[in-house]
């Protein structure tokens, strides 16, 4: 399959399966085959899935589960993690679940790590059945994951399928502490600008400074997240956006729900702080919305700014069909 480009970087997805309120996980994950079949028809380069829990508008909290089924029904767009929430697992398990998704479909599958519970600190309980492991230890359990993947490994514990097999780690981050690992490890490394933006900048200046070439990267590469709604006008993906508004403020509230139908008027819903709390989160730099004029004028203006190597992009959109026709807007601006 041959990775079209904007601006010559490959474009890839992000997927939070969501579930919009009325409908339920088995119609969002039809939906996010049709969505993965979608984009990798129009040249995408990967797709990803994020873990998050004991969020009633997130499906894809059995991630390994979901990638397993996505990758069945593609044919050669790479799938992963956006990401694996490493301290609520045995590194162990990811290793055996990854060895067995890489055997089952070579060449395809790839694996980002986080060190974030992806939950509140009592989903975390409920996952860990401690809290002994806060994210500190995250290095350690990067190692130990690696170790399992080494070939002809000699070692009492040892994790088949996984073994000797390729499969690219990446790290995820919000933060400079990941970009400083990835950094010193030589691993690839993709920074989740689509809600953390005012530290997309910092964070690439750390990876880069502080990159050594390793045997699985010999020259730093980063890739960005970005959210994008694109409609035919300004003012349809701005009305298409209050899903992803409403989603974050009921974040911001504490009380998350499935996803929300688009409104007239989100002014009406909000208060002047919840609704600058949101649009600190959805900066406008990196939560593009518009026309596809206006999505490719933003978009060459992120990239230029950022230099990153490639872009991931996430769309939160209550209606499926005007999903499928943002990234193809989208798609359409690839060379």
């Amino acid at each position: 399959m041959q990775i079209k480009t904007f601006n010559s970087i490959p474009l890839s997805v992000l997927d939070l399966a969501p579930i919009n309120v009325g409908s339920n996980a088995t119609q969002s994950f039809k939906n996010s085959v049709e969505l993965a079949q979608h984009v990798e028809s129009w040249g995408f380069n990967r797709y990803w899935l994020a873990e998050h829990h004991n969020m009633p508008g997130i499906g894809s909290s059995a991630t390994s589960v979901l990638i397993g089924h996505i990758a069945g029904a593609t044919k050669k767009i790479r799938v992963g993690s956006g990401g694996i929430m490493l301290p609520n697992h045995a590194p162990l398990v990811i290793a055996e679940q990854f060895g067995t998704l890489e055997s089952m479909y070579p060449g395809r599958i790839d694996l980002g790590l986080g060190r974030a519970p992806g939950s509140d600190q009592a989903t975390a309980y409920a996952l860990r059945r401690t809290l002994q492991s806060t994210g500190d230890d995250f290095p350690e359990q990067l190692a130990e994951l690696q170790a399992y993947f080494e070939p002809n490994r000699v070692a009492r514990v040892r994790a088949f399928p996984g073994e000797g097999l390729d499969i690219p780690i990446w790290l995820l981050g919000s933060s400079g502490f990941s970009a400083q690992l990835a950094a010193q490890e030589g691993l690839p490394f993709s920074f989740a600008s689509h809600f953390a933006p005012a530290y997309v900048l910092q964070a690439l200046q750390l990876y880069h400074q502080n990159f050594k070439p390793s045997k699985f990267l010999q020259i730093p590469y980063a890739m960005l997240g970005i959210n994008v709604i694109a409609a035919e006008t300004d003012e349809k993906a701005h009305w298409l956006a209050t899903s992803q508004q409403q989603q974050f403020l009921s974040l911001t509230r504490g009380m998350p729900t499935q996803l929300q139908p688009p409104i007239d008027n989100i002014n009406e819903v909000w208060s002047a702080q919840e609704r600058a709390s949101v649009e600190q989160t959805l900066d406008p730099r990196s939560t593009i919305v518009g026309s596809p004029e206006t999505v490719k004028r933003k978009l060459e203006s992120f990239i230029q700014e950022t230099k990153t190597n490639e872009l991931i992009i996430n769309s939160q959109i209550f209606d499926q069909q005007a999903r499928l026709r943002s990234y193809e807007i989208i798609a359409e601006m690839m060379d």
